[in-house]
């Protein structure tokens, strides 16, 4: 069994940082932190460097393509939160160090004709790649108008390999279609209820504040989207912050949604040397179906909500390569949600929890998401200390997923 140790690199464990530490990986695991470098270890002498654990991305639409991307940014899981990679589904993914690792909700609970059919244009259907095959059993589409019906997806859901229950809170105002089919306040309860029945994490998609107090009344585990219908409220930020509920704010998202696209992003030749051409574009483009939002407020509320000692995930609602859904691209929207994140007033150790440990701890992900003996060695290695600028994040070395490195 191969070792290496990386030596003369600061060490960001998921929490803290730990200042100049030796990490010694083996096996796919974190063998040592700290002390001596072992003798028949292969040793990677980094000074000037920080050691980091593998980012994680809360919100994402994803395939064995946009994995291989993210992989390339040091994001090596990301959580789907609409998407086929289901636990019957994703042996082919889960074996493939050069890829990012997966988890998915499936599909969300939504009424027919509900989020997210109103994002595509007339006749999109989007599917898997010309000559895909299915490597497990089709998607369950849990459309649901009835408390009943809601319940009893819930198992059905977790049969075809669920590992979290997505509900879908979203009367369309925020895309520009105003009206349209929305889960009711019983629905809600009543699957929220039976997903806590079963001892599955509850995950809402909610843009708005109204939305927001409905999931937070169902008893949702977390928020995929912040609110960004209008400014926050000491209301609904102690509402939040006492019913226990996590946000993935995906300010990516937000902003893009106001017509604010990724270009300054696409520039950076950190970005771009790891782009092709349709990603660049769509990260250049932008939704632009909510021009009146305000982002100013929505980093107000992310302040607020840090401020409050509410858990923030860093997500991106990242899917594929489109100009209509652009503003986004998968791994790169990390470390802009990062920069966000700061931007909102959030020191640079608390955005880099947001991507490593905290969603590990609230998503049950035990073994990843620090870096300590026993975990996974899913590490990202950068020039630079991003604990003090973020920004450095970019500054990408070397990345390594399950001990594996990257192009190694």
């Amino acid at each position: 069994m191969s070792v290496t140790a990386i030596t003369g690199a600061r060490v960001f464990d998921g929490e803290s940082p730990l200042g100049v530490a030796t990490v010694v990986i083996a096996g796919g695991r974190v063998v040592q932190v700290g002390g001596e470098a072992p003798a028949d270890a292969r040793v990677l002498h980094a000074p000037g460097t920080t050691l980091l654990p593998g980012l994680i991305d809360a919100h994402v639409h994803t395939s064995r393509e946009s994995l291989a991307l993210a992989l390339r940014f040091g994001v090596t899981t990301e959580l789907e939160m609409q998407g086929t990679n289901t636990r019957g589904n994703r042996a082919h993914l889960s074996g493939d160090d050069s890829i990012a690792d997966v988890r998915s909700s499936g599909f969300g609970i939504t009424p027919p004709g509900g989020h997210p059919s109103e994002l595509f244009p007339e006749g999109f259907r989007p599917g898997q790649p010309p000559g895909a095959r299915p490597t497990g059993p089709p998607p369950l589409m849990p459309f649901s108008t009835t408390p009943e019906e809601a319940a009893a997806f819930v198992p059905r859901l977790i049969e075809h390999g669920s590992d979290y229950i997505k509900f879908m809170v979203d009367d369309g105002s925020v895309e520009g279609h105003p009206g349209l089919p929305m889960l009711d306040q019983a629905t809600l309860n009543a699957g929220v209820a039976a997903a806590r029945r079963h001892g599955m994490l509850t995950i809402a998609h909610t843009l708005t504040v109204d939305a927001t107090r409905m999931a937070i009344e169902a008893g949702i585990d977390g928020l995929a989207h912040l609110f960004m219908d209008g400014p926050h409220t000491e209301d609904i930020v102690a509402m939040i912050r006492d019913a226990g509920v996590f946000v993935v704010p995906c300010v990516v998202l937000n902003a893009s949604m106001m017509g604010i696209g990724g270009g300054e992003l696409a520039d950076d030749p950190r970005v771009a040397s790891r782009l092709d051409d349709a990603w660049d574009t769509a990260l250049r483009s932008s939704f632009g179906r909510y021009p009146q939002g305000v982002l100013g407020d929505v980093l107000a509320s992310v302040r607020a909500l840090s401020d409050a000692g509410v858990d923030l995930l860093a997500g991106t609602d990242a899917s594929l390569p489109l100009p209509f859904l652009g503003g986004l691209a998968h791994g790169a929207s990390v470390h802009h949600e990062m920069q966000y994140l700061v931007r909102a007033g959030l020191t640079p150790v608390q955005a880099l929890r947001a991507a490593t440990a905290t969603t590990a701890r609230r998503f049950g992900l035990a073994d990843r998401g620090r870096i300590a003996e026993g975990l996974r060695a899913d590490l990202l290695l950068v020039d630079g200390d991003p604990a003090t600028t973020i920004g450095d994040t970019l500054n990408i070395r070397a990345v390594w997923r399950n001990g594996v490195r990257l192009g190694s």
